[in-house]
């Protein structure tokens, strides 16, 4: 192929790419009636040159046509891939390679994604990690413990870095080197919540990736967190509930997920805990019960688990069973004023200083209890909360 053609194959394909990005800009112009319109019009840099007549043939309102007709997309289209590459960010089509298969075969995938970070990331086996924004001490405990190890054995953690449990997948991707990635349901230039900003960059840093369906600028409407819940679910192999309340925006994702043919995974919880509902009925009506990484691992598709051990071996991290699997229970061989500190405490719910004291006095003085308390805070296996409040750790 000589300069000019290929010159003119490069133009081709990002006129092509602007056309998608149109549409997704054109008023009244969901990803369903984008991929109609497509389809009909054929290859997509076409929607540029097409008629009116042809243009609503294709089955666009009469609105969107105009839109489109007028040349308003395509200057709208040329300013966002412009403004895009300043934020350093880019942006897929469905026509492109990098576009996740995965994500495709749901029922109407995003017809462009904006993406901050790694694109190669999106390709990769992951499972989506979701809860309730105020978990209980047990529900953090269990989003990074499960979301370490799963991390840990190179499967992606993809969540919405909404508050709660989702900050606690990422973050427990992040401790231990793994890759995660974040599902926005904001432009991708607009941090939410602004305390995770930077927890953001932190997953940009490390090698993840934050992907979104929505323009820069977007802001944090209330509408748009459900509807980025089909992408979680689309581009895992599993979804993973942790604490979700009756009417919550988690039974979305896992319901997304059932009808995506995903398999769905549940941490069971305290049933006098209104959180422990969602993940409760889930398993109820069949979700896969859910306490450590080896519930979600044997059920993954064997080529999945396959493709992960040749990656954990090419990178040394190959673990046997037992020096890998986590727990929920503490380790033994502790100190006898340690162990009894750390039986008394619970993973679900904290317990006040003077609470501890006045149970353990039979058997512990204060200064033993104090010491024990520091001892274990600093091996990780117990958190202090505010107000001299201590939770078990993971």
């Amino acid at each position: 192929m000589n300069g000019d053609a290929e010159q003119h194959a490069l133009n081709t394909k990002e006129r092509a790419r602007l056309g998608w990005l149109a549409l997704t800009l054109t008023p009244e112009m969901g990803p369903t009636r984008i991929a109609k319109a497509m389809a009909r019009l054929g290859p997509a840099e076409r929607v540029f040159e097409a008629t009116l007549t042809e243009l609503e043939g294709a089955g666009m309102p009469s609105r969107s046509a105009q839109f489109v007709f007028e040349g308003r997309a395509l200057v709208a289209a040329e300013d966002e891939a412009k403004r895009v590459a300043e934020a350093g960010g880019f942006f897929l089509t469905r026509e492109d390679e990098a576009y996740p298969e995965r994500l495709l075969e749901i029922y109407d995938p995003p017809s462009v994604l904006w993406l901050r970070g790694n694109a190669a990331l999106l390709a990769q086996p992951g499972i989506a990690v979701v809860g309730t924004r105020q978990p209980s001490p047990y529900g953090v405990g269990m989003a990074e413990m499960l979301s370490r190890d799963l991390a840990n054995r190179k499967l992606t953690i993809l969540s919405g870095m909404a508050r709660g449990v989702d900050t606690a997948a990422h973050k427990g991707a992040l401790d231990v080197g793994g890759k995660t990635v974040a599902v926005w349901g904001t432009g991708i230039d607009v941090v939410y919540p602004k305390e995770n900003k930077k927890l953001a960059e932190r997953i940009v840093e490390s090698g993840g990736a934050i992907v979104s369906e929505y323009p820069l600028g977007t802001f944090p409407a209330p509408q748009n967190f459900p509807i980025r819940n089909r992408i979680l679910s689309g581009m895992s192999v599993g979804v993973l509930v942790i604490e979700a309340g009756e009417y919550s925006g988690t039974r979305i994702t896992a319901r997304c997920a059932m009808e995506q043919n995903r398999d769905v995974y549940a941490v069971p919880g305290n049933v006098t805990n209104k959180n422990a509902w969602g993940p409760n009925t889930l398993i109820k009506q069949g979700a896969k019960l859910t306490a450590t990484w080896e519930d979600v691992w044997e059920d993954l598709p064997s080529q999945v688990r396959l493709q992960l051990e040749d990656e954990m071996e090419k990178s040394g991290r190959i673990e046997s069973k037992e020096s890998g699997s986590a727990s929920l229970f503490a380790e033994p061989t502790l100190p006898e004023h340690e162990r009894l500190v750390l039986d008394w405490l619970r993973q679900d719910t904290s317990t006040q200083l003077d609470e501890l004291i006045e149970g353990l006095e039979a058997r512990l003085g204060s200064a033993e209890i104090f010491t024990a308390l520091f001892e274990l805070e600093l091996a990780g296996r117990v958190k202090q909360l505010p107000g001299k409040n201590y939770v078990r750790c993971f």
